[in-house]
């Protein structure tokens, strides 16, 4: 779910962010698109890529509401 708060942040984010907003490395990010387990990439060039940012947070999201609940 995106945020009123996220509206004035770039659609893309590098991959730094990425991992730091995931807690995964770059490397790993990179083999989970491979895999299909997390959004691909966007290649802006040759040599740069960026993912876009709603993806990655509906994908943060997505694993949040699939833990297991604790009763209280």
């Amino acid at each position: 779910m995106i945020s009123a708060i996220n509206d004035n942040l770039p659609r893309l984010m590098s991959p730094n962010e990425a991992a730091t907003a995931t807690t995964f490395s770059k490397t790993m990010l990179s083999l989970m698109a491979a895999s299909g387990k997390f959004p691909a990439a966007v290649e802006l060039s040759e040599r740069r890529i960026a993912y876009v940012r709603s993806e990655v947070e509906a994908w943060i999201d997505a694993r949040i509401a699939s833990r297991p609940q604790i009763a209280a």
